[in-house]
């Protein structure tokens, strides 16, 4: 008899624990399902199963035979599916959940160059700063930050980390000093996440080891471009993942403090419900995204334009902007916002009242005065 289905139908009768259930799930008799197993115990010389007219049970034998033969007939499918993934052009809809602040920064290049090669794709993106369940709202596959991620259930691939970096415009520092230790942070208004994302401390660690410190909170937001907007405007010393500034310090607008201190890092994955039957847009999306972000150093995040995935050079950066901007990716956003043709058409050039009224200069904040607003919404 067939080996291979010999060996499906014992697992599926170890599953279900009955001949006849097995036999009903697989669409085959009871006659059958005996021959199989029968072939499989005398092939092996032993017993795998106890039968008795009201139960069924496993030998030891049986159970270890069934943990490997299981992981054998997965990995067998697994080849499978991925062989018959890449003999079939990727086609349809691909729906995508990433975090608002590191979409906006990054994924436009990504999604440029992938529909660039799958033109039969229609990447669907939703960008939320929320849990998502990718199975429930129906997603193919998210981008998410390893703390987001609690599910078992969920197959997860590691894209990129990201690099916190405290940083403040060049003005402020000329103002206010430039601090050389985590501890003179706080004699300076921070710009920060709530106490719910990393907690009340920022814990650094540096030459002398372990430094915690309790930042002086000027403003409190749970978005990072809003941070970044502020820390722009010269309200205030920030901490910002690396996707999210790079750009900004390539062209001087940050200057980047504390470097002989490093905080805890942000990995970010690629998240789908399974590995098993994944279609070929799904699969080939995973590979473009490991393929791009493995080229991209981590501290250039965000800085390449979508044209083609390089970094962008500083001094050319103001004049490429404009051109840059009439390609478009294909990709559409859940929320009406579509996706820019560059990075530096959501780069935050400029901070927000200069994009209203191209008029306002920034105010600095004074040591130790707190604004009026604490908790502000997420953009």
């Amino acid at each position: 008899m067939d080996h291979l289905q010999s060996m499906r139908v014992f697992v599926k009768v170890a599953d279900l624990g009955s001949f006849a259930r097995a036999a009903a799930a697989m669409d085959i008799s009871n006659a059958v399902v005996t021959r199989h197993v029968a072939d499989l115990e005398s092939r092996l010389g032993t017993r795998l199963l106890n039968r008795t007219t009201r139960s069924l049970s496993l030998t030891e034998s049986g159970q270890v035979y069934l943990e490997r033969t299981r992981q054998i007939l997965d990995e067998l499918e697994d080849v499978e599916q991925m062989v018959v993934a890449r003999n079939h052009e990727p086609v349809g809809t691909l729906r995508i959940v990433a975090p608002v602040v590191f979409g906006l920064h990054n994924l436009a290049p990504v999604l440029q160059t992938y529909t660039q090669r799958f033109p039969q794709v229609v990447p669907d993106v939703s960008l939320v700063d929320r849990q998502v369940d990718l199975v429930e709202e129906g997603f193919d596959l998210g981008i998410v930050a390893a703390r987001q991620m609690r599910s078992a259930s969920i197959v997860t691939r590691r894209l990129t980390t990201g690099r916190m970096t405290v940083c403040a415009t060049p003005a402020y520092l000329e103002k206010h000093g430039t601090p050389t230790r985590p501890e003179q942070l706080m004699d300076h208004p921070s710009l920060s996440l709530p106490s719910e994302y990393w907690g009340d401390e920022r814990v650094f660690t540096g030459p002398e080891g372990e430094i915690r410190v309790r930042p002086t909170n000027v403003i409190i937001a749970n978005n990072t471009e809003m941070l970044r907007q502020f820390a722009l405007l010269g309200m205030g010393i920030a901490v910002l993942p690396s996707y999210l500034i790079g750009s900004d310090m390539a062209r001087g607008r940050f200057v980047r403090l504390l470097s002989e201190y490093r905080l805890p890092q942000i990995e970010i994955n690629i998240a789908y419900p399974s590995r098993r039957h994944l279609p070929a847009k799904v699969r080939t999306f995973i590979d473009h995204l490991v393929e791009h972000f493995s080229q991209t150093p981590n501290g250039q995040l965000s800085e390449q334009p979508a044209t083609d995935g390089q970094a962008q050079p500083a001094a050319a950066s103001a004049s490429a902007s404009a051109s840059a901007s009439a390609s478009a990716t294909s990709a559409t956003a859940r929320h009406g916002a579509q996706y820019p043709a560059s990075s530096d058409a959501f780069d935050g050039s400029e901070p927000l009242p200069d994009l209203l009224d191209g008029e306002r200069e920034p105010k600095a904040v004074r040591p130790g005065v707190r604004s009026r607003t604490s908790v502000l919404s997420s953009l």
